[in-house]
């Protein structure tokens, strides 16, 4: 059976360093810091202080205030992004075409404010406190279950989760579902918002985050000698895939085609990483989309800003790529969004379908002491005007688990 061709016809996303996707576009290339104290809850006894929270998002504006209610912020983020997507698309649905049109926006933890909220509210006040629409709120499907329901999209409805390669799975297994016919149009992505004390608390317990509250806007600093940690961001980045024949049967604009996919696990450690699974994720996208990796321009690494992670993924890269990795432009641009967890997949490959149509690379900012072991072109500190023909996204997770996807220009 020969796979049928997927395009990019959409595109929405909600970040920290803003709402939509121009001015989020506009603020990655200007190389904008979204990173900040936190808000949203008092975090003066916490280790790490600082977040990449949304900012001057009106989640009424997709979705009526009664219902805003009854979901968490993951969901509203989401949704927003996913309603930005198919907008930008222009598919008209109808009952024709309904069957052939899906959803699978996904998250890596999912509604954790609001379970951590109801928790504390049954504690004060008893089980009458605990809302019917709870679990109806937090449940991570339930971005792509409104969303089909609020634009009557029949197609396949799921939901991927795999920590932090959540959102490129998510796209990556919509991708096969157009591919081997079961939907014409798929609206793909990842959403997360989980700054909240359970989870920067988890996380500092495990040190894994930065430090640096002192200097929020300097905090994600990838493959610089002196990274500390990640920083937690929330968002949400959404993609509509479509069959190629489809989509240039209804005049529609393509931003790109994604014509590889490939997964893979380290099957060693729960959170430490080996360079072997990330390889074997980037080679396995690269047979699946039929490109060497010599026709490859640009990589949009997962470059958390961790000690460990951001050297493990540059000796993949290397192993992947060979001598040519140097010739390569990777950058990280959670420098500026921080880690959106399993939000991540669905902005950054975002970013790599906008490198592709606007040919540019986003820069990574704050790489003030290049880390000698990590010695590739890591984009620092400015955008770059280039020729890109062919992107790549990595986004790996605890767990062991490694996702990538192969982008090319049209």
């Amino acid at each position: 059976m020969t796979k049928r061709r997927v395009v990019v016809t959409g595109l929405g996303a909600v970040t920290p360093v803003g709402v939509g996707v121009a001015a989020t576009w506009q603020n990655i290339v200007a190389g904008k810091s979204g990173i900040g104290r936190i808000t949203r809850f008092d975090a003066s006894s916490f280790a790490c202080q600082i977040a990449g929270e949304v900012k001057d998002f009106d989640v009424t504006q997709f979705v009526p205030a009664k219902d805003a209610r009854r979901m968490d912020r993951f969901v509203h983020l989401g949704l927003a992004a996913g309603v930005e997507a198919f907008k930008d698309s222009g598919i008209e649905v109808n009952e024709q075409n309904a069957d052939r049109i899906g959803v699978c926006i996904s998250s890596g933890i999912g509604g954790l404010p609001m379970i951590e909220d109801t928790h504390n509210d049954f504690l004060a006040s008893g089980a009458r406190k605990i809302s019917p629409f709870f679990i109806a709120g937090t449940i991570i499907n339930m971005i792509s279950g409104n969303l089909s329901i609020m634009f009557g999209l029949r197609g396949p409805n799921f939901a991927v989760v795999s920590a932090c390669s959540t959102g490129t799975h998510s796209i990556g297994e919509s991708m096969r579902k157009i591919q081997y016919g079961d939907a014409d149009v798929m609206i793909a992505g990842g959403s997360e918002s989980s700054v909240c004390p359970l989870a920067i608390g988890g996380f500092s317990a495990s040190r894994a985050l930065s430090t640096r509250n002192d200097d929020p806007e300097t905090a994600s600093r990838p493959w610089d000698k002196d990274r500390d940690g990640f920083v937690l961001g929330e968002g949400a980045g959404v993609l509509v895939l479509e069959e190629y024949e489809h989509a240039k049967a209804r005049g529609a604009k393509i931003y790109a085609e994604l014509v590889g996919y490939g997964a893979s696990a380290d099957a060693y450690h729960i959170t430490s990483p080996t360079m072997d699974g990330p390889k074997r994720s980037m080679l396995n996208a690269l047979k699946d989309a039929g490109v060497t990796p010599d026709q490859v321009q640009y990589v949009n690494a997962h470059g958390t800003s961790t000690p460990m992670g951001d050297k493990n993924e540059s000796d993949a890269i290397k192993a992947t790529f060979g001598d040519y990795a140097k010739k390569l432009v990777v950058n990280s641009t959670k420098s500026m969004t921080g880690h959106l967890l399993g939000g991540a997949g669905g902005i950054e490959s975002l970013f790599c379908v906008l490198a592709l149509h606007h040919q540019i690379s986003p820069p990574t900012i704050n790489i003030i002491n290049q880390d000698p072991e990590c010695e590739l072109d890591y984009c620092a500190n400015s955008a770059r005007k280039m020729k890109i023909d062919v992107a790549m996204n990595n986004n790996f997770g605890f767990g062991g688990t490694n996702g990538t996807l192969v982008f090319r220009k049209v």
